[in-house]
């Protein structure tokens, strides 16, 4: 049976997601959407040591969604908090062996909600967020 356009990986995570769920008393959560498909992500990090220990994920949207969370969600665990920040939508797409481009856009979130969890850990720990972080769905602000 063919997938398509999406490759086996991609399949497996949708299939198979790794990390789903919640992580109770959080270092940090991500919240991020994109309004244009519905697509929601919710991402869970502990942080110990400047370390991502855990990293559990909630994302309401469709099948890449759901793939470039679970992939992101595997490339930072274990990874300290300035690598996870590395992490690109290009990288989680490229772990997956690709998405079709009409997708590129849930990798783009994944990203975001990593970055997001780490804001709110960074927030949380030293009262300051990433610097110039901005999820895409938050509306411009008004000059």
């Amino acid at each position: 049976m063919s997938m398509g356009p999406y490759s086996a990986k991609v399949m497996d995570h949708f299939m198979n997601p790794r990390n789903v769920g919640v992580i109770e008393n959080p270092d940090g959560v991500g919240e991020v959407g994109n309004p244009v498909c519905g697509d929601i992500m919710k991402m869970f990090i502990k942080v110990k040591d400047n370390i991502i220990t855990d990293v559990k994920f909630q994302t309401f949207g469709c099948g890449s969604a759901i793939a470039t969370s679970s992939m992101a969600t595997e490339l930072i665990k274990g990874k300290t908090i300035e690598e996870a920040l590395k992490l690109t939508n290009v990288a989680v797409a490229e772990a997956l062996d690709g998405l079709p481009k009409i997708k590129m856009h849930c990798s783009v979130l994944a990203e975001e909600a990593v970055q997001a969890a780490i804001d709110d850990y960074l927030k949380k720990t030293t009262g300051k967020g990433l610097p110039g972080f901005k999820p895409h769905d938050e509306p411009l602000q008004e000059h």
